[in-house]
């Protein structure tokens, strides 16, 4: 029997969990193997079931506790487990936000390679750690992820139809969510609302298999003010049961001061491509932060959590440390909100965005707050940075970068070394990839300082803000 068959399946009993991963799960250790565990916690004892076995690490799932963690608490939400979020309910708070501070430091000397010793700032915590975001979306579905309990009681299950969140691993079942902790209230209320005035209608939900159904998704979007942007996406454009809907959700939540659509017959949830249509009300939801105003249409993008937001920027322009002299470039500026949070102190600040869309937010943001010194350009980064834009707008002094996920294109990186900028503030909601391409630029940028931010309370994730400075010649 080969190793790998005689581990898959098997209960290993008093395991202790020793750590937590960069991807949530905490780690034990099986014959000199790691073992990943979801919804462990480091000093659980446990008896564990290997469900998976890789060449180099398992993965397991807890059967029963020996002794639980002391930093291990209640987790508050009955979705818990299920939907696949805030996969650390069940840790402490304050324990959390010491995991992820450890998570940046670890990427930066395991993946980024840094040896010497650079300033660590403390993790900046989340004022809000229930109730923060500001946008979620919804998944329509006609056939819902169904319980165990009601798997196993083998009865015919009329009440099939979910508006929620994917369940991890099935790309086809929806969870219903009765309340999530995630967006402030009505939030709650307007999805189950959305849900049984759907069902009361007829209409139908969409099968994620068959590709069929009207009813696609549901995109929820607030501000600090209490207002709500509602965007319904379906299928196909059937205006009479879009506008009952828009309609009733109108007369019912006053908070609600943005009704839009879209109409999407492709195969994929992308909005990407798709076309808002403002049907009642307000085209934008106003976000203020320290005295500036920013306009959230339906395809804008926004930091998800607007109370950490202004903790991020403020980071940001402390580690660009401006004094109105300096040519600023803010890349992947998305609608130009740290472009314009810098702008008064630069001499002038230019902001590169892939999307269109999201270039004419950012300007209307400067043209709302009489911030005249931004210029914005659209296109792919690792073509629009180039010699031509640095003779157009001049070379950076500093260079503002908040990439997505992924990171940056080794073009940019190459850019970024041939500039002639003194200084990158280099922000990333994924210190994985931000430790890679700082290793990718440590010929010529050394790290000065970092700061967490925690703007996603009870997951994994934290965004980092890194300082580089160009080395000198001797270093």
């Amino acid at each position: 029997m080969s190793r790998k068959n005689r581990l898959t399946g098997q209960i290993f009993e008093k395991i202790k969990i020793i750590d937590i991963g960069a991807e949530g799960k905490a780690i034990a250790k099986i014959e000199e193997m790691i073992l990943f565990i979801p919804f462990g916690a480091p000093g659980d004892v446990v008896d564990a079931r290997i469900v998976k076995h890789k060449k180099n690490f398992l993965e397991g799932r807890i059967i029963s506790f020996h002794e639980r963690s002391n930093i291990r608490t209640d987790p508050f939400c009955e979705h818990f487990g299920i939907c696949g979020g805030c996969k650390w309910q069940h840790i402490d708070y304050k324990e959390q936000v010491k995991f992820k501070q450890q998570q940046v430091i670890d990427n930066f000397q395991r993946i980024g390679k840094i040896s010497y010793q650079f300033k660590t700032d403390p993790i900046i915590e989340s004022p809000k750690i229930e109730f923060y975001r500001n946008k979620l979306e919804f998944s329509f579905s006609n056939k819902r992820w169904l319980s165990e309990n009601e798997i196993l009681q083998n009865e015919k299950i009329e009440d099939l139809e979910a508006l929620g969140f994917h369940v991890p691993g099935f790309f086809d079942k929806i969870i219903n969510i009765n309340k999530c902790w995630l967006q402030q209230e009505p939030s709650n209320e307007i999805r189950n609302a959305i849900r049984s005035f759907v069902i009361s209608k007829g209409y139908s939900f969409f099968n994620i298999r068959e590709k069929v159904g009207f009813l696609r998704n549901v995109i929820i979007k607030n501000n600090l003010a209490g207002d709500f942007m509602i965007i319904l996406i379906v299928s196909e454009k059937d205006e009479k049961a879009i506008f009952s809907i828009l309609d009733y959700l109108k007369k019912s939540f006053p908070q609600i001061k943005s009704l839009y659509y879209m109409i999407n017959a492709k195969k994929n949830d992308s909005i990407d491509y798709l076309q808002p249509v403002l049907y009642k009300g307000d085209p934008y939801l106003k976000e203020d932060i320290d005295n500036l105003s920013f306009k959230i249409g339906p395809k804008s993008f926004f930091q998800t959590n607007s109370h950490q937001a202004k903790n991020l920027y403020k980071i940001a322009a402390e580690y660009a440390d401006l004094d109105g002299s300096q040519v600023v470039y803010d890349l992947y500026t998305g609608t130009g909100t740290i472009a314009n949070y810098v702008a008064r102190k630069s001499k002038k600040v230019i902001g590169i965005e892939y999307i269109e869309d999201a270039v004419i937010d950012a300007r209307e943001n400067s043209k709302v707050n009489n911030i005249d010194n931004t210029f914005f350009v659209s296109g792919d980064m690792a073509e629009v940075l180039n010699e031509k834009l640095f003779e157009e707008y001049g070379r950076p002094d500093v260079v503002i970068t908040d990439p997505p996920r992924a990171g940056m294109h080794s073009k940019v990186i190459e850019q970024l070394k041939k500039c002639g900028t003194r200084k990158i503030v280099y922000i990333s909601c994924n210190p994985a990839t931000q430790a890679r391409d700082i290793d990718l630029m440590s010929d010529v940028f050394k790290v000065v300082s970092t700061n967490p931010v925690d703007m996603f309370p009870h997951t994994q994730h934290v965004e980092n803000v890194a300082l580089l400075e160009r080395k000198e010649n001797n270093e």
